[in-house]
């Protein structure tokens, strides 16, 4: 038996299309999560899509934009990769909390 480990180049494609499909499946979940788990799969998601935060930090007075750049900004050194797969763990014990 042949393991993707064995091939990168085809691990990390099946990495991406997992990625797609859990970022499409937490739209659908029946309830929202909460605002905590919103937060870490922005940041998730920002780091595994742009990489390092390097946003200037919004001003104290923007409490919704600060508090999404402090959870990416806790992400910065991660690699993209890494985030990707944190994202989709992340997204599955979502799919198990919401949508039993």
């Amino acid at each position: 038996m042949v393991h993707l480990a064995s091939f990168p180049a085809a691990q990390n494609v099946h990495t991406k299309h997992t990625y797609a499909l859990q970022a499409k499946a937490v739209n659908e979940l029946p309830s929202t999560p909460n605002n905590d788990e919103l937060l870490q799969l922005y940041g998730l998601y920002k780091q595994a899509t742009v990489g390092d935060n390097t946003k200037a930090k919004p001003g104290m007075f923007n409490l919704k934009d600060r508090y999404k750049w402090d959870s990416w900004e806790l992400l910065k050194g991660t690699s993209q990769e890494d985030a990707e797969k944190q994202y989709i763990e992340f997204v599955d014990l979502l799919i198990k909390k919401y949508a039993p």
